[in-house]
């Protein structure tokens, strides 16, 4: 587990040991990271949120969105708060500078961004640079598994009344979320799906079938595995529905437990809430059928439809 009070970095952009971050962290991540130094410097220093947020000429509830790296940084703020917090040297300040630029950078998914909310654009940053991506699913197969018919059919959910061209985007976009699992260096994603989502007939039999198969094929990667949560286990620790835990390879960034709404999403990084789910998840694992044994299982799923 990731450690939520971190060492600070040595230098803006570092993990402990002054190893630079991944080159190919992402914007989003660049901006936790970013945040993460800013309030640690604050800190140290004893000044409050509502005093950093008067500097910027904003309020505490700025500072905090800083912090947490849910908004870009403007070039004018993050000068007026370095000099509130006694940063000097020129070379401090610009490497400072430097990965806020970084973290400004749009992500690839910008040029879906009228199709995405912000709080769904920030999970897309952290599951580009995620190292290690654990998911429980009771309802559909992950965004990461599911086939073209299968993503299409569970969009049209939502929305139908959108024109054509507009559905087919968002599945564009899904498909181009599961590029992560075959690049150079992929992410580790282990899910573990609740045998009704296999059962429930989303789009009908023969997308179903396809679906089932894609699984059985895609957990042959080395980097995929894919468990089955039957029935007969009976009831499970994830009564509270699903969930993503996203760890990244950078050090001092802390795992965050991602809980999408209807409407909105949470992001959890507090220790107390990642031993939970970290513990759900776990249990999840140990309930499910194992790696070795779901495919004959989703084969008996696929010849049900």
């Amino acid at each position: 587990m990731m450690s939520i009070e971190p060492e600070r970095p040595s230098r803006p952009g570092a993990t402990r040991g002054g190893q630079q971050s991944s080159p190919a962290a992402g914007p989003t991540v660049l901006r936790i990271a970013l945040g993460g130094q800013l309030r640690r410097l604050r800190e140290e220093r004893g000044i409050s949120r509502e005093a950093a947020g008067d500097a910027i000429r904003g309020s505490h509830a700025k500072i905090s969105r800083l912090e947490l790296g849910r908004v870009s940084f403007r070039e004018r703020d993050l000068n007026d708060l370095l000099t509130l917090y006694g940063v000097q040297d020129p070379d401090e300040r610009g490497a400072f500078l430097s990965l806020a630029r970084q973290a400004n950078e749009p992500g690839w998914w910008h040029q879906y961004g009228d199709l995405l909310p912000s709080w769904f654009e920030t999970y897309l940053g952290l599951e580009q640079a995620a190292q290690i991506i654990r998911t429980y699913e009771a309802q559909f197969v992950p965004g990461l598994l599911q086939t073209p018919d299968y993503a299409r059919a569970v969009i049209l959910l939502g929305h139908a009344q959108e024109p054509a061209g507009e559905v087919d985007r968002r599945v564009a976009l899904r498909m181009r979320r599961q590029d992560i699992l075959t690049r150079a260096e992929p992410p580790t994603l282990w899910a573990v799906i609740d045998e009704a989502a296999l059962r429930r007939p989303i789009g009908g039999p023969r997308i179903m079938r396809g679906q089932i198969e894609h699984l059985i094929r895609i957990s042959e990667l080395p980097n995929v595995t894919v468990q089955v949560l039957p029935y007969s286990v009976g009831g499970h620790a994830a009564a509270g529905g699903p969930f993503t835990i996203v760890r990244f390879p950078e050090s001092d960034l802390p795992d965050v437990v991602y809980l999408e709404q209807l409407t909105s999403a949470l992001y959890l990084d507090k220790r107390n809430d990642l031993d939970q789910y970290q513990a759900v998840m776990n249990m999840l694992s140990v309930q499910a059928a194992t790696p070795e044994e779901t495919p004959q299982l989703l084969r008996a799923l696929k010849d049900e439809h």
